[in-house]
């Protein structure tokens, strides 16, 4: 049986997903103090969901992940809730 998505002409083409893990709002002097090996907190914590954007559309959220074997190491997300693409999220 054919996939659907075969008969659609765009269904091959990459598309970017940007994963948002939390934001920074320092004051601009503060901003401008940073140096190498500066901390800068975000508003999240380490367990807290990050948010899959395409472009500025929320797509999805998951969980951070490390990989294991060939890819020990490597940044992964596992998705918990993926939007409906036609109606958000």
């Amino acid at each position: 049986m054919d996939n659907p998505s075969d008969a659609n002409p765009f269904a091959h083409v990459p598309i970017e997903v940007t994963i948002s893990v939390g934001k920074a709002r320092p004051l601009v002097k503060d901003l401008l103090r940073l140096s190498r090996d500066a901390v800068l907190p975000l508003d999240r914590r380490v367990d807290d969901m990050v948010e899959l954007y395409v472009g500025d559309r929320l797509i999805a959220r998951g969980e951070l992940q490390e990989l294991e074997g060939d890819q020990a190491g490597q940044l992964a997300v596992r998705l918990t809730e993926v939007a409906n693409l036609r109606g958000g999220m």
